[in-house]
This record gives structure tokens, C-alpha cells and sequence, in this order.
């Protein structure tokens, strides 16, 4: 386990690597690459792990006080199953699942592209747990691209929250990405997310910078 000296001096790295990037760039934003996950309330874990069961955190998010669990459920469509789709954290008052357009396909359903808690006339999947089955009757969304930021950033950048915004990509498959939606709270970190499909469309990785198009901003 890492020292409080030595996790000061990781963070501090940290810190001055991002603003020497900021004072090349000031637009650049780094890359959050979403895979297929689901997103339950405490009556649909409990009817798909037990009664009283308490999801299992294993890796924290890059959003604060989010997490991947342990746990996997299968999401089933008229025409196909996706298995071991991961768990997110913490508990939401609506369940949800968010999947990229290639994950349609198998499913057979055709969700809208929209912001995540946006649910309503969305299409019905099957979710199945170890001790049981929920019928979601909406709630399957693709997830639409978005930057979360804080409002400290939002200056920085010179946007505001709901406002769209380009994002351009270098690279061999570069590019533009448009109608990136900009979300800002108090706790966000500053994060670029986008889907399974985008981030291999455009040879995205984990952690990639991008930047915000200037004609967008300020």
C-alpha cells in the first residue's frame, strides 16, 4: 500500500501533467469509455439477488461516489440476450440500462439516443438476476455523448450546462464529434464519455485527451 508521501507526489504529478496540458491546449478534455451497464433501484436488486442483498463495489468510477460492482445480470430483447452486463452504483431511484447500437441489433429493440434518467417511452427488456427476473417496461436508452464538468470548469471552458458542443479527435481515424452534451455539478470530474461505438469508430482509448472545438466555446 502506497504511503501518504508517495500518493501526495502521485497526485501532485498528476496535477501539473493536466495544467502543462491545459497551457498547450485549454480545451482538452480526457476520455471515458462506457460499456454496456445496468443501473438498479433497491426493489430490483432485491428481486434479482434476494431480499436484502447489497451490491458489492469493486472499482470506483471517474465520477465521484460512482462504482462498477461485482455483480452481473443478463438484459434480454425479443431477439437476443446480452450476458454479464455489469452493475453500477450506487442505487437510483429508476432502473436503467444503457447500451451501445451494436447491442441493439442483438436485442432486437430500438432505443433513443438520450440523457441518462430521460426514460420515458423507452423500450422493455427482461433483466435476470441469480434469484429472479424484472420486467423492465422502459428504460433502455442509448446513452447520449456528454462531458461532465464542474462549474469552475464550465468557466474555464466558457460553456454552459445543457449546451451542445463538438469534440475533435486525432489520430489515424480521427474526427468530429457533435451534439456532446455538457452536464455540470459540484462534484463532477472533468470527463469526456462516450460509448462502445464511438470509442472504436474513432480508435479511442481509456484516458485519451480530445478537445472541445473552439467555435463551440467562449
Amino acid at each position: 500500500m502506497e504511503c501518504r508521501e508517495e500518493l501526495i507526489e502521485k497526485i501532485t504529478g498528476m496535477v501539473m501533467e493536466q495544467w502543462e496540458r491545459l497551457q498547450k491546449d485549454p480545451y482538452q478534455v480526457p476520455v471515458g469509455i462506457s460499456a454496456r451497464h445496468v443501473h438498479l433501484t433497491r426493489e430490483h436488486v432485491e428481486k434479482l439477488f434476494g431480499t436484502g442483498y447489497q451490491l458489492t463495489p469493486y472499482k470506483a468510477l471517474s465520477q465521484p461516489g460512482q462504482f462498477a460492482c461485482k455483480e452481473q445480470i443478463a438484459v434480454c430483447g425479443p431477439l437476443g440476450d446480452l450476458s454479464k452486463v455489469r452493475i453500477l452504483g450506487p442505487e437510483r431511484k429508476e432502473s436503467q440500462v444503457e447500451v451501445a447500437l451494436s447491442d441493439c441489433r442483438k436485442l432486437g429493440i430500438r432505443p433513443p439516443v438520450r440523457t441518462s434518467g430521460d426514460l420515458k417511452g423507452t423500450p422493455s427488456v427482461l433483466l435476470k438476476g441469480p434469484k429472479g427476473e424484472v420486467l423492465l417496461e422502459e428504460g433502455t436508452i442509448i446513452a447520449d455523448r456528454h462531458i461532465h464538468m464542474t462549474p469552475e470548469d464550465a468557466k474555464w471552458f466558457g460553456v454552459r450546462d445543457g449546451e451542445r458542443v463538438s469534440v475533435f479527435v486525432k489520430g489515424p481515424r480521427g474526427g468530429v464529434l457533435d451534439q456532446v452534451l455538457i452536464r455540470i455539478t459540484g462534484e463532477s470530474r472533468l470527463d469526456f464519455h462516450v460509448d462502445i461505438d464511438d470509442a472504436n469508430a474513432f480508435q479511442l482509448e481509456q484516458g485519451e485527451w480530445v478537445t472541445i472545438r473552439k467555435e463551440n466555446t467562449r
